[in-house]
């Protein structure tokens, strides 16, 4: 029996999960990264990381993803969050003073997105860190940052989506 190939998809490309990419657009894209992290609070469309990494638009955003293993903006998103939260647990700072501090536009998005994300409101969270009977300021940040670590693996609207009742799980999610 003859093998038959893959049908491509319809945009013709053709993408290997796997496959290596350039070393010297991982750079790039790490710079992008980097730039992100310093400055999560700003805003960052694709343009504008295509532009630090020196490459289109949409080859940005490809190869971010497959890098990363998430799109940009859930990175972002991501980084965000941890930066809100680390504000909930060690300041006094009012919620909204985070809110706009941390990069959000909007304090009713900043609420419902930390919610989503988190599975709890930002006050209620505070109220957990101040409940909190161990110091963790013997803990180095980064260890708190990489425990605390949002999961973004799924995109926000798919979750509200999945909670949602009545909804049958994507046909692009194979459950086990």
């Amino acid at each position: 029996m003859p093998v038959v190939p893959p049908k491509p998809p319809a945009n013709g490309h053709i993408a290997d999960p796997n496959a290596l990419q350039d070393p010297a657009l991982l750079r790039r894209l790490l710079r992008a990264k980097d730039r992100m992290d310093a400055a999560s609070h700003e805003a960052w469309p694709v343009q504008r990381l295509a532009e630090v990494s020196g490459v289109s638009d949409a080859h940005f955003a490809r190869s971010f993803r497959q890098a990363f293993g998430i799109p940009p903006h859930r990175y972002l998103l991501t980084r965000r969050i941890e930066q809100a939260t680390t504000l909930l647990r060690d300041t006094d700072l009012p919620i909204t003073e985070i809110a706009f501090a941390t990069g959000w536009e909007s304090l009713g998005t900043f609420g419902r997105t930390f919610r989503d994300i988190t599975g709890q409101s930002p006050s209620a969270v505070r109220l957990q860190a101040q409940a909190r009977l161990e110091p963790l300021d013997k803990v180095p940040a980064c260890v708190l940052k990489a425990a605390q670590r949002p999961d973004l693996t799924t995109a926000v609207s798919e979750k509200r989506r999945r909670l949602a009742e009545g909804t049958n799980p994507s046909s692009t999610t194979k459950e086990i």
